[in-house]
């Protein structure tokens, strides 16, 4: 199995609901998106890729296919996020890497302009 790298930026992140999702990959370190984009939430946060108003902040895990598989199922990629690689900025190192974020194809809900979901 080859590793790979998932950016989370809302109830997948330490201390949320969805975390237990990530048992078993290996944190990296606190990170950011490149790119701008926006942040939303409404029932539960997401990204809209197509709106460039800020970074994204969030979390860098190392996971391997089997863990990116269970995320799949419980983001409901691709019928409802869908997946995609973009270069993210790993804070402490300011090192790139290209990890996975999902993105969710409308904004819905209220926009988060410092892009931190908390």
């Amino acid at each position: 199995m080859s590793e790979d790298y998932l950016f989370v930026y809302g109830t997948l992140k330490k201390g949320f609901v969805n975390h237990s999702y990530l048992r078993g990959a290996k944190f990296v370190g606190k990170a950011y998106t490149k790119s701008k984009y926006a942040l939303y939430v409404g029932e539960y946060p997401f990204v809209v890729k197509n709106q460039p108003l800020s970074n994204i902040f969030g979390e860098l895990y190392e996971i391997n296919e089997a863990i990116l598989s269970h995320v799949d199922e419980l983001e409901e990629h691709p019928d409802l996020y869908c997946r995609e690689k973009v270069p993210v900025i790993i804070e402490e190192k300011e090192e790139e890497v290209l990890a996975w974020i999902y993105f969710f194809p409308r904004p819905r809900g209220r926009l988060v302009r410092d892009g931190v979901f908390k």
